[in-house]
């Protein structure tokens, strides 16, 4: 578990810097930023879901 988590916050912040990197060379004209944008809210949307379910079925214990 905490493998995929840390693998799916490297993703998300690979995500966060290509948007990064399109907003500066697209001018804000394009929209890979937006999509890249979109990609990085849908990945931190599932890690969310995927950290609540694992604590809801005893997975991961709360201290």
């Amino acid at each position: 578990m905490k493998i995929f988590a840390i693998l799916l916050l490297l993703i998300i912040l690979y995500s966060l810097g290509s948007a990064l990197y399109y907003m500066v060379k697209d001018n804000g004209q394009g929209t890979r930023m937006v999509k890249s944008l979109t990609i990085r809210i849908a990945l931190s949307l599932v890690l969310f879901v995927v950290m609540m379910a694992a604590t809801y079925i005893n997975y991961i214990h709360k201290s």
